[in-house]
């Protein structure tokens, strides 16, 4: 029901497409996706990003009903699975992205082209992506287009609380943390207390289970620290891109000024070549 209602308000905001993502989780086994599933379906969405798990259970519900699928990845391998299942487009995540980003440390400049080089269907590059030369840079190794998550928290229209937005701009590249390396889940995070609590208490003799750090993993704890300003509250999704950015511009600002920097990049390679 609190789908639908997202759905509803999305459409009444917006004559434009847009899509619904669908996390399939990782660690639970007898979780029923069939009621998010129907609320997509007769919602008359046209395009979902699927993520987490193995999406090979949804997406042929979905592609009956002419619903375009993006599947979110973390490795090469992983995407031609889910090509394989029927998936339209992949969203490929580098290392340096935020939030889970795979357990094979591959970085974008790697994973780009060497999915390009096997995979039929369009992929999109998420992770590392902060500008237009990013954009140029994907583009030019294969990608038919970017994902941005972090840069977009640091946009005008961000709901985020004012003082976590200045807490992320003043952060370098070296500001975030990996954390659930120890459980094969790894994710990251803005270096804060949380993150570091998480890794002390995976690196204690013995290790730490899922429920010893599932108090610290909270989504309402993280979202109550966006949502108050309080840095250390709770887990903020950062990639390594907060290294890169140095202003609050508006969405539109900042797509529109993306489109002209990669356009100016590109030609400015194809120059340097030529020479």
């Amino acid at each position: 029901d609190d789908l639908r209602r997202e759905i509803e308000r999305t459409r009444e905001l917006t004559c434009k497409p847009f899509g619904v993502n669908l996390t399939l989780s990782l660690t639970a086994t007898d979780v029923n996706y069939d009621g998010w599933i129907d609320a997509i379906i007769q919602g008359d969405v046209r395009i979902v990003e699927s993520a987490g798990n193995n999406p090979q259970p949804v997406i042929a519900r979905w592609k009956a009903h002419g619903i375009k699928v993006i599947h979110k990845c973390t490795s090469v391998r992983h995407a031609l699975s889910a090509e394989r299942y029927g998936a339209d487009v992949i969203s490929i995540d580098g290392f340096e992205a935020g939030g889970h980003c795979g357990e094979d440390d591959v970085p974008a400049l790697i994973m780009i082209p060497a999915l390009g080089k096997v995979l039929k269907i369009p992929f999109i590059a998420s992770g590392g992506i902060a500008n237009g030369r990013s954009m140029a840079a994907a583009l030019a190794l294969g990608a038919d287009g970017v994902n941005m998550g972090t840069r977009f928290m640091l946009t005008r229209e961000s709901a985020i609380h004012t003082d976590i937005t200045a807490a992320l701009l003043a952060a370098t590249e070296r500001d975030t943390t990996l954390i659930k390396r120890t459980l094969k889940r790894t994710a990251r995070f803005f270096t804060n207390d949380v993150s570091q609590a998480i890794v002390a208490l995976e690196q204690r003799p013995g290790g730490a289970t899922y429920d010893d750090l599932k108090h610290l993993l909270s989504g309402d704890r993280g979202l109550a620290g966006l949502e108050s300003g309080d840095i250390t509250a709770g887990l903020v999704c950062a990639s390594q891109v907060i290294g890169l950015v140095d202003d609050i511009p508006s969405c539109a600002e900042l797509v529109t000024r993306m489109v002209a920097e990669c356009r100016e990049g590109l030609e400015q390679a194809l120059n340097r070549f030529d020479r």
